[in-house]
């Protein structure tokens, strides 16, 4: 089945809630950086939680994530819209810290946890909407259930996962945001923290079988699904937007890299494509 993404609400519209499946989509994130396990991990958790906030938005509106963490993987960096497109990297993506003494990989250690999350959404205003706060993990759901507290005031659970194959395909991928609106009762919170806490993992949920509305119905029985869509990687880079790029460096430089290096290769951080271009397309550029 085909990566998706629904939302919808339970107890009354008092609780609003975002499922994602993103199986496909990390293993292209991880074929396209060839990432270890550990940074396919990392990647594809933040991958799934730009779809998640994407998804609260609306139109032609986006969000940059940018988790920083002082960690040896340096920064994860993703990109993803109100339409279920995201794209992004690492920048090391062959971290590989041991794995824990539960066999769990060790995200927290690739990623670390002296540093901040970033996220910058542009809502069409004047100026972007711009949120950060500490690392409190570096596992990064609860990092951005923290997010979601402090710099948005939703109290919101949070569940992110990628289950990697021994052969480091991708077994399971994606994610959860549940939100609590105003109108709970105490013991309606109680019950939803209580399910939370005995709730399998989201991956072996999703890796057993279970679609997204059933892994939402085990935490809220009375969730219904408003909305569903595709989601997918896609990056909007291309040969003419990078070679207005190149353009723009000036004639000057334009020639110092044909007569120092006769061509120029340059590669997409957050899809890893390669664009070449030649003598004679670097003398069009100067002639223009």
């Amino acid at each position: 089945m085909s990566d998706y993404l629904i939302r919808g609400t339970a107890l009354g519209g008092r609780v609003r809630a975002f499922a994602v499946q993103t199986t496909a989509l990390t293993e292209e994130l991880s074929q396209r950086h060839q990432t270890t396990p550990t940074a396919t991990a990392a990647l594809g958790r933040t991958a799934a939680a730009g779809l998640l906030i994407g998804a609260m938005l609306k139109g032609e509106e986006h969000l940059i994530i940018q988790v920083k963490g002082g960690g040896p993987i340096g920064q994860i960096v993703v990109d993803a819209n109100a339409k279920g497109e995201v794209r992004g990297y690492v920048d090391n993506p062959l971290v590989d810290p041991p794995l824990k003494e539960n066999g769990k990989l060790d995200v927290a250690a690739a990623v670390g946890t002296e540093g901040f999350l970033y996220i910058t959404k542009d809502l069409g205003l004047k100026e972007p909407y711009k949120g950060s706060v500490p690392l409190i993990s570096g596992e990064l759901a609860e990092d951005f259930t923290y997010y979601f507290a402090k710099s948005e005031q939703t109290p919101s659970a949070v569940a992110l996962g990628v289950l990697v194959n021994t052969d480091h395909s991708i077994l399971a991928s994606g994610g959860f945001v549940i939100q609590l609106l105003p109108g709970l009762t105490d013991e309606e919170i109680g019950e939803i923290e209580e399910m939370l806490s005995r709730i399998p993992a989201f991956t072996s949920m999703l890796g057993g079988g279970l679609n997204l509305e059933e892994i939402l119905q085990t935490v809220m029985p009375s969730f219904q699904t408003l909305d569903q869509m595709d989601v997918m990687f896609r990056c909007k880079c291309s040969r003419e937007k990078v070679e207005s790029t190149l353009i723009s460096l000036g004639k000057t430089e334009l020639k110092e890299i044909l007569e120092d290096e006769g061509f120029a290769e340059v590669i997409c951080h957050f899809c890893n494509e390669a664009y070449r271009y030649d003598e004679e397309d670097l003398q069009r550029m100067i002639d223009l």
